[in-house]
């Protein structure tokens, strides 16, 4: 039997053998450490600091190799506990992204486990599943572990293959990674570039390819010719979010490797990401629980005995200072919103006491009843710090503003009100939702669009007791 990691309870051992070792790399030990010590000692070490991500190709090693080292290369001498894999499947076509449904993932070096995050991803959005078809023959994921085993110590891994995915999907897809980021997280990102043209058209090719990357262009990016395109897409939509700099190490493709530049060849790049970590990227779903039941042991606590419950932050995570909403409702319908904007309290107690407000203290409503307990749904938002939107004309704020994902704060003078993404569900027109939150400030009608107003913005993790 197999105890997870994180104490999340016994699971059955599940190991997923390696389907490419004795073809794609060595599949003795031996000649696979020699290969690979080769490469890297062939790569120059680049001294990154704050590497966050790698773009790797996923050839046989004698084909991408060389390339893959100049990333992995950067990787020795730190430390990362957490790998998360972002793989395309060749195998297996669906849409989505699927989660390896697997304890441990076994190479010629050993094991890798398995983070007991993992399951995790498929209960925090309907994009995430396990699907055994898209890993059980998928390559591009497995020929990353070799490289990883050579120059990380006691990590574990998220391994995710990803299908298709639409725009939308891609940035949701990026939102649940970035809530298991931390300063001990890596992601790889596997792809190869252009596939089986003429040498000079590769290189061309190629090169607009890395371009589109380098320049954050994900537009662009999305109309090149890349296998793990998905992949890249959501890194680089990780990348803008967390504001991490690319920057290319290296790049050939297989007629520089094999020297035969008659036939079509494909094309490899080492390609990194370096930048801070920013806070405010999400909790996972164990913290997302506790707070829940922080919230309503403080609603019945308060109402049995009229004083906050005594609490504890249980997770390092919650003990930073943010801005909290809590939203209670019944039957369907609002019972009480309370929170601040502004982080004033430590996570943990600015969600007791926001819970508590929203029961007995919104002005809009009574205090809750002791008979409105049974059925009442409670939700927690958690705030990003508000960012001022800087724009030349007002009618640059709809260009400025996603809707949908956006939280918004309209300021003028003393008044000030706030919509949370959530509204958007209710009032989808951009120009109908600044108009209304115009109005909740006790402002004039289309107030966003004279001087003297304040837009910001800022995103919303958000959680019910329902989902989780």
């Amino acid at each position: 039997m197999y105890i997870a990691a994180g104490g999340g309870g016994v699971r059955e051992k599940k190991v997923r053998e390696s389907v490419i070792a004795g073809s794609w790399y060595p599949g003795n030990r031996k000649a696979l450490e020699d290969m690979l010590e080769g490469f890297l000692n062939k790569a120059g070490n680049e001294a990154i600091e704050d590497i966050r991500a790698l773009i790797c190709p996923h050839a046989g090693y004698t084909y991408s190799g060389e390339v893959a080292a100049h990333s992995y290369r950067q990787l020795q001498n730190k430390s990362f506990r957490k790998v998360i894999l972002l793989a395309p499947s060749h195998q297996y076509p669906f849409q989505g992204v699927s989660v390896g449904d697997y304890t441990h993932y076994k190479t010629p070096l050993g094991e890798v486990p398995v983070s007991d995050e993992s399951p995790e991803f498929v209960t925090e959005s309907r994009l995430f599943s396990s699907m055994e078809e898209a890993h059980v023959r998928e390559h591009s994921l497995e020929i990353q572990l070799p490289f990883l085993q050579m120059v990380l110590d006691d990590f574990s891994i998220i391994p995710l293959v990803f299908g298709r995915l639409s725009m939308d999907e891609i940035k949701e897809a990026a939102d649940v990674i970035i809530r298991h980021l931390d300063e001990e997280t890596l992601l790889v990102i596997s792809t190869d570039l252009s596939h089986y043209h003429p040498y000079e058209e590769a290189i061309s090719l190629d090169d607009g390819c890395i371009k589109s990357i380098l320049s954050m262009e994900t537009g662009n990016a999305s109309r090149e010719e890349m296998c793990g395109k998905y992949a890249v897409l959501t890194a680089m939509e990780i990348a803008r979010k967390m504001n991490w700099s690319p920057q290319l190490l290296e790049y050939r493709n297989s007629g520089d490797v094999t020297g035969d530049k008659s036939g079509g060849v494909v094309g490899y790049a080492s390609i990194v990401f370096h930048g801070e970590i920013k806070n405010g990227g999400g909790i996972g779903v164990a913290q997302q629980r506790y707070l829940l039941e922080i919230a309503r042991k403080s609603i019945e606590t308060y109402m049995e005995e009229g004083r906050p419950p005594e609490v504890e932050s249980r997770y390092d995570e919650l003990r930073e200072r943010k801005g909290t909403f809590v939203t209670l409702e019944k039957n369907g319908q609002l019972r009480g919103c309370i929170g601040n904007i502004v982080p004033e309290k430590e996570l943990y107690l600015s969600v007791r006491d926001n819970a508590i407000s929203a029961a007995f203290r919104d002005p809009r409503f009574t205090p809750l009843q002791r008979s409105e307990l049974d059925g009442l749904e409670i939700e927690v938002s958690i705030l990003s710090v508000p960012e001022l939107i800087r724009v030349e004309f007002p009618e640059d704020y709809l260009d400025e503003i996603d809707a949908g994902r956006d939280g918004i704060i309209i300021k003028k003078g003393s008044k000030s009100a706030t919509y949370l993404p959530q509204v958007w569900e209710e009032i989808p027109e951009k120009e109908l939702f600044l108009d209304s939150l115009c109005q909740k400030a006790c402002l004039p009608l289309g107030c966003w669009r004279s001087g003297g107003v304040e837009i910001y913005r800022y995103r919303v993790q958000h959680f019910s007791e329902s989902e989780l």
